[in-house]
């Protein structure tokens, strides 16, 4: 992975989350928590889910080690979820365009929640966190249309295919 793919695929990311946000937006608060028996219980849970391991990931890539995930209560709702995964967006993005080679090879150590130290180069933490986030939004699309809701389509080559500024096709 080199830092524009690294690039690519956070404004991938950035862009596949503001779709299922948006695609949630026709929920009523029943819906937004009721339980549909996933991974995690609601697609608010599931959401929380996401954001918070974007957020703990960034945290551990700047030397901080959080001890728990965002607790998904004090969501109580889908603008409170959006305000709070634009601050982490901002940083997460901030980071990202930082990057450079030596940055991406270099290997990082943390705790894990369970209090276990792990260490990975950070290129791979990267693209770990892109795929656990497309995991999460793909039990999201399930339990939208379990609610009768439209889910978004948040393929890759759909990113690219809408012509996103700075990722087109061939480019």
């Amino acid at each position: 992975m080199d830092v524009r793919d690294a690039q690519f695929l956070y404004a991938y990311n950035r862009w596949a989350n503001a779709r299922v946000l948006d695609a949630s937006v026709c929920l009523v608060p029943e819906q937004f928590t009721r339980n549909l028996g996933s991974s995690f219980p609601c697609i608010r849970d599931t959401l929380v889910h996401i954001l918070s391991a974007e957020w703990i990931w960034l945290w551990r890539w700047t030397g901080t080690s959080p001890r728990r995930a965002l607790d998904s209560a004090s969501f109580g709702s889908l603008d409170t979820l959006r305000a709070r995964w634009a601050e982490v967006e901002v940083e997460q993005t901030a980071f990202v365009d930082q990057l450079t080679p030596e940055v991406l090879e270099h290997v990082v150590s943390y705790t894990n929640v369970q209090g276990e130290m792990w260490r990975y180069p950070l290129g791979q933490m990267l693209q770990h966190v892109v795929n656990h986030s497309t995991y999460h939004r793909g039990q999201v699309t399930t339990m939208l249309r379990q609610l009768g809701a439209t889910p978004a389509t948040t393929d890759l080559l759909v990113f690219v295919d809408h012509g996103q500024p700075g990722w087109t096709r061939g480019s």
